[in-house]
């Protein structure tokens, strides 16, 4: 019985096309179903069913797996494919690599199906093929969608981040401005806090007057003032006897040197021309210096005041000191009186010589301190004033510094012509003030 040999179908050419294309993207070689042996045999036995090995199932299923011909298997070659891409998770890249393999396997089995030719293999393998093609296919679509998405969602997640840069820029301004803001006011409420500060430090020595003026008040009073007075003026006396004395020793002329000082008086004795010196040093000392109370126990309590100078260098006192012995001492004089400068060098470093001449001269410093600071402490309202020349004698202000016991009503009766010391009201008690008078003409 003679067997038609079918007809062999030709396949479409769409199919021959997409795996015409496929063989060539992935460069797959044609595999030998055969050896050479077999080729032969086959060639002689075209028709011969039992020497084939169908690829599918007699319903046409797919057969996956190694296939073996004539004893020779034929091994499915799965695509090496590099990951050239961090787009895609793992799980993506695996499924890819299974369809890609399974694409290979469906495409062996259409060449099988070929050797012999088998419509109806042809047929299944060719749906198998087509099948994990558009499976491939498909990969490529979520691809390129996942590509196109990207981009868009970049893009909303810059402008949102531009969005938020922009509102922190606005924030960053506000805030500026109000760090300029809150800078005025604490400049403004450093400069409050600057002047409060003053205030206090008034208010301060306010009171430490008034607590001192308290304290001093149960030991101190006018007599204990004129006291002081009369010692202050004792200090100066006996400091203007050595300053004369070196005047007479350098070879001064006493006579222009009093001249020099009080240039219009009128001496009824050329011996008191000595009380021009002790006017000019009472001068001197109380220049400059106002009525403030301050506590004299400190100083009083040394019957040598160089030893307040030595044990309390930067006290109010030795600087007091320093800055009247710079005064009332040129140093024209000092270089006259002793041939250097070494007094008014050590005073001019913060220290104190430790001469007779400077001795003598800080016990009247310190006599001059003591007044000064006794007068407020009893009356914080306590006032010095001073006599012109010229002016008429007057006994409820003045006293003479003559010792000849003229009376009175003579004094009354002559003009005044320099003070020497100055006079001073504390409360309702005048202290006077001590004047040389001019003697009327008889």
């Amino acid at each position: 019985m003679e067997f038609a040999t079918p007809k062999p179908l030709k396949p479409s050419s769409n199919i021959s096309d997409i795996v015409s294309k496929f063989a060539k993207v992935c460069k797959l070689r044609s595999i030998g179903v055969f050896t050479s042996e077999n080729q032969d045999h086959h060639h002689q036995h075209p028709n011969n069913a039992n020497n084939i090995s169908a690829p599918f199932g007699e319903d046409g299923s797919d057969v996956t797996g190694d296939t073996e011909r004539d004893g020779v298997k034929i091994h499915p070659q799965p695509m090496e494919v590099t990951r050239t891409s961090s787009m895609c998770g793992d799980a993506e890249l695996s499924k890819l690599f299974d369809i890609v393999s399974a694409l290979k396997l469906a495409y062996i089995q259409l060449q099988e199906a070929h050797v012999p030719y088998n419509p109806k293999k042809i047929v299944a393998a060719d749906r198998h093929f087509m099948a994990e093609l558009e499976s491939l296919c498909q990969i490529k679509r979520v691809y390129k969608e996942t590509q196109c998405v990207k981009p868009k969602s970049d893009s909303s997640h810059s402008a949102i981040l531009r969005k938020k840069v922009e509102l922190n820029e606005k924030l960053l301004e506000e805030l500026k401005f109000q760090t300029e803001v809150k800078n005025s006011d604490i400049i403004c409420l450093q400069q409050e806090l600057r002047d409060l500060d003053l205030v206090n430090v008034t208010l301060a020595e306010n009171v430490r007057q008034i607590s001192l003026q308290r304290k001093n008040a149960r030991v101190l009073n006018i007599t204990t003032f004129q006291d002081a007075y009369r010692a202050a003026s004792k200090s100066i006396h006996d400091f203007a006897k050595p300053l004369i004395s070196l005047m007479k020793a350098s070879g001064w002329d006493l006579d222009l040197a009093a001249k020099a000082v009080e240039v219009e008086a009128a001496y009824s004795k050329r011996s008191h021309k000595k009380y021009a010196f002790e006017a000019y040093i009472a001068r001197r000392m109380f220049y400059g210096m106002s009525l403030k109370a301050y506590n004299v126990d400190g100083i009083m309590r040394y019957d040598d005041p160089m030893d307040a100078l030595i044990e309390n260098p930067d006290s109010d006192f030795a600087r007091f000191c320093g800055e009247k012995y710079l005064l009332v001492v040129h140093p024209m004089m000092e270089s006259w009186f002793f041939g250097h400068l070494d007094h008014r060098t050590l005073v001019l470093s913060g220290k104190h010589p430790r001469t007779s001449f400077y001795q003598i001269f800080a016990r009247m410093a310190m006599r001059v301190w003591v007044l000064h600071g006794i007068a407020p402490s009893i009356d914080s309202e306590a006032k010095i004033f001073a006599v012109k020349r010229g002016s008429k004698f007057s006994d409820a202000y003045m006293e003479s510094v003559e010792e000849d016991g003229k009376g009175a009503a003579v004094l009354d009766e002559g003009q005044v012509e320099f003070m020497v010391m100055p006079g001073f009201r504390i409360g309702e008690t005048i202290v006077r003030s001590r004047v040389y008078v001019s003697k009327p003409k008889m």
